[in-house]
């Protein structure tokens, strides 16, 4: 089999088009195998620039670029949720899945709530790749690419993590979370953390769910003040 052409795969998702899907099956194998071998909690070098949700909005991240610098000239964190809602998840994914292969160093993508088989079938992105593709095989290809997804990364100055796992329970320091594989990382923790957390810091009342714990702040206070 003929090697990735990388170049080429970064200039077709820089134009917003998705790839032929033998090639994007490519392409997340490959970059599964890059996942394979970094941490659950990365290290990274600075200066780095830390970018939040994508959310399928292609042309705000050329923005973020244009504005940012292009990689490899600026090294990158994304925070997860690459995808749903945006027209564009799939050429947003793919361009990021692009560039995390041509020059994996310089960009780390985590995990966020959004990376889930359970969450892409309601949010959009199945029903984006079964549109642009006519079958669901893309989005097979990028929920394998989800479960192997760091979920913290860590610069000299600072930890940088999308804080949708159930680690305050029972982890206050970040070792633990080397030792778990990653595509063992349940994805209704992923799903139901998240929205635990984001309703505790506004302060709102958390309803009983089958999944998922309230963190306490005191939980929270500990964790940022060992970590």
């Amino acid at each position: 089999m003929a090697p990735l052409d990388l170049d080429k795969y970064v200039e077709i998702a820089r134009l917003c088009k998705y790839l032929p899907e033998n090639d994007l099956k490519r392409l997340c194998d490959y970059v599964c195998d890059l996942l394979l071998e970094e941490s659950n909690v990365q290290p990274v070098s600075t200066p780095v620039t830390v970018c939040g949700d994508i959310h399928g909005q292609f042309y705000d991240l050329c923005e973020l670029f244009r504005t940012g610098g292009q990689v490899p000239d600026t090294n990158y964190i994304f925070m997860g949720d690459f995808v749903d809602r945006g027209y564009y998840s799939l050429e947003t994914f793919t361009y990021l899945l692009a560039l995390k292969a041509k020059w994996p160093d310089r960009i780390t993508l985590l995990r966020g709530n959004h990376e889930s088989r359970q969450i892409t079938q309601v949010y959009g992105f199945y029903d984006e790749c079964q549109t642009k593709y006519g079958n669901a095989n893309a989005w097979r290809y990028c929920t394998k690419v989800f479960d192997m997804l760091t979920v913290a990364a860590m610069s000299r100055f600072c930890v940088f993590m999308v804080v949708y796992l159930p680690i305050l329970k029972h982890w206050i320091k970040f070792e633990p979370l080397n030792g778990i594989r990653k595509f063992l990382i349940k994805e209704h923790f992923v799903i139901w953390f998240g929205q635990i957390l984001k309703m505790w810091i506004l302060g709102l009342s958390v309803p009983e769910e089958q999944a998922g714990f309230l963190a306490q702040r005191s939980q929270m206070s500990l964790f940022i003040s060992t970590t």
